[in-house]
């Protein structure tokens, strides 16, 4: 897992809202990357429909999501399109980006770890947390260090 005040690795991946390049955010807007096991399952449905819950919220902070896992774009497109999802999904086929963010394998190695990082403006990591933390966490840690 990256520490906070690492700088964020820059990637570039197909997503359920198309081509997405970090470098078109970094130093523009906050990111939070959701690093999540699953599309279509309990939790991490949970944990992304907190975020779209909140996503004016999240916009208002000067803020974009991007959930990340290594599923395949045609699940990932009709898991986002069941809930809504105002944010992209990305594919990390390959499990670069994964491994770029430090994050782990869980489940005999079948599932990546769940961990969300946020991204400041000057492009270091300014929160990085396993599990699933409340989105007014989230928004807390931008209001107050953006």
């Amino acid at each position: 897992m990256l520490k906070v005040g690492a700088d964020a690795p820059v990637f570039a991946a197909t997503s359920t809202k198309g081509p997405v390049d970090l470098k078109d955010y970094l130093g523009k807007q906050n990111i939070v990357l959701i690093f999540y096991p699953g599309d279509d399952t309990p939790v991490c449905t949970k944990q992304l429909c907190a975020v779209q819950d909140n996503y004016a919220s999240i916009e208002q902070a000067d803020t974009v999501v991007f959930g990340v896992n290594p599923g395949e774009l045609d699940k990932k497109q009709s898991f986002a399109e069941r809930f809504g999802y105002r944010f992209p999904l990305i594919v990390d086929a390959d499990e670069s980006i994964r491994s770029a963010y430090g994050v782990g394998k869980i489940l005999g190695l079948f599932f990546q770890q769940r961990i969300v990082y946020i991204i400041g403006k000057d492009r270091k990591i300014m929160y990085a947390k396993k599990g699933n933390p409340p989105v007014s966490e989230l928004l807390s840690v931008i209001a107050t260090r953006s």
